[in-house]
């Protein structure tokens, strides 16, 4: 155990879990002062980490000038794969150290993402309706209705979550195609996949699955021009990140057809505001950000970001620290 030294300060700045015993057991470690609040804006999240060593972040932002109010060395961690909430640039300039936690729900989300395309290809939410309203005519409610293996799957990203969902979703007969720069035709037949370029992911996909980044590069990269691009009807789950979709053009395409469902569980805003378009849209199944959630994924995000700060005070290095692409 590291020596008392109360000069050391860790905070929480915001969590939706039960409790941050994980989070007070290290700051315990380390001899540390620990203070958990659920920050909603900058300048709280500013007051909190004024002077700490150690901030663990789930959504709240955390700017440059948070970054310029923590102590020196310091340790940022994410909970959760992406970390577009924190200026990454702020931190590098201050060698503030940041971490995140990539792979605590690999397999919560490919479940997540495999049953939100199943339902909709199937049509399940369609055929739920039709029964409710007292009809009982499932080739006219289901139609059109491909079998899977006259389906062609299309993944834009293929990281740890998608190769998940790509393994999860191989049996059932579709056929891949794959659009990531780091995926070339030899990587994507070992896939059992077509590589492609993104304009032919757009004309060729029955469905297409977003598992990119929140990238400048990615933003709304699914727009009105590339839903247009699309294969009528095309069918779009997005468990990735929620500005990867411009909303308003995905709800219109949804209201005339163009895209035949969707199934989203992140949104651009969070929770889904009241004038949200999509909330009007025809055949879009949403859930609330719930893909990374399990009876024990919590606890593993948990732990694994606390020890990521023990890390950070024992000297030694970090786990999963951001990339230095970024």
């Amino acid at each position: 155990m590291t020596a008392p030294d109360q000069t050391r300060k860790v905070v929480v700045t915001d969590y939706n879990f039960p409790s941050v015993e994980a989070e007070q057991a290290a700051a315990k470690a380390a001899g540390a002062a620990f203070a958990g609040r659920q920050c909603k804006d900058a300048e709280e999240v500013g007051d909190l980490v004024e002077g700490a060593s150690a901030v663990f972040v789930q959504f709240a932002p955390m700017d440059a000038a948070a970054i310029n109010r923590l102590a020196d060395p310091a340790i940022i961690v994410r909970y959760g794969v992406g970390f577009d909430n924190i200026d990454i640039e702020a931190a590098k300039a201050r060698g503030v150290r940041v971490c995140y936690v990539p792979d605590y729900c690999i397999d919560e989300v490919a479940d997540h993402t495999s049953s939100l395309l199943l339902a909709l290809l199937r049509r399940l939410p369609i055929l739920d309706q039709s029964v409710r309203r007292g009809e009982w005519a499932p080739a006219l409610a289901a139609r059109p209705l491909p079998p899977f293996d006259q389906t062609t799957v299309g993944f834009l990203g293929l990281g740890r979550i998608g190769q998940a969902v790509l393994t999860r979703l191989r049996p059932f007969g579709f056929r891949f195609v794959i659009t990531d720069p780091r995926v070339d035709t030899e990587r994507a037949a070992g896939f059992g996949a077509d590589a492609a370029p993104l304009a032919d992911l757009w004309s060729s996909a029955d469905a297409i699955l977003l598992h990119a980044p929140s990238t400048p590069e990615t933003r709304h990269i699914v727009n009105a021009d590339s839903l247009s691009a699309m294969k009528p009807g095309v069918v779009l789950v997005n468990c990735a990140r929620g500005d990867l979709i411009d909303e308003t053009a995905l709800a219109d395409a949804l209201v005339s057809g163009v895209v035949r469902a969707a199934g989203l569980d992140v949104f651009e805003a969070e929770p889904l505001p009241d004038s949200s378009p999509l909330r009007a849209a025809p055949n879009l199944l949403l859930s609330p950000h719930a893909a990374w959630y399990s009876e024990t994924s919590i606890g593993r995000l948990q732990q694994l970001a606390a020890d990521e700060v023990a890390r950070f005070f024992n000297g030694d290095p970090p786990r999963c620290p951001v990339p230095d692409s970024v």
